[in-house]
């Protein structure tokens, strides 16, 4: 069973750091590329970043880019976002997804989805 399941979200100050991690299982993680994406109320899902399956390669959106990064470790099957100078525009939730290609992904052709986690950024 192919499991991703984020952690680190949260309630923080505009300004303010989080980090996002996801915990993935049954399946060969270094195969796949890996993504970040984010869905605010009333708005659609969109792509925040996205990673290679070695992790040498990683594109931000331009909303995030200066701001947020993204990174893997393939021994520990996890991926990460670390989230700088939140701003209340970055509240939504937000996903992990794994898919065959860093520009699948992008495109939103994911394989696997995580549960999301909520993340609130206050003015």
């Amino acid at each position: 069973q192919v499991r991703l399941v984020e952690s680190g979200g949260g309630l923080v100050q505009a300004g303010g750091s989080l980090r996002l991690s996801c915990a993935v299982s049954g399946l060969t993680f270094s195969a796949y590329a890996m993504g970040w994406f984010r869905q605010a109320p009333g708005k659609e899902r969109e792509p925040v970043a996205t990673i290679t399956w070695d992790g040498g390669i990683a594109n931000h959106a331009n909303s995030v880019k200066g701001r947020f990064t993204i990174s893997r470790d393939n021994a520990k099957n996890t991926v990460t976002l670390q989230m700088n100078s939140l701003k209340p525009e970055d509240t939504a939730e937000y996903s992990c997804a794994a898919g065959i290609s860093s520009g699948a992904v992008m495109a939103g052709d994911v394989k696997f989805w995580g549960q999301g986690t909520q993340v609130t950024v206050s003015s």
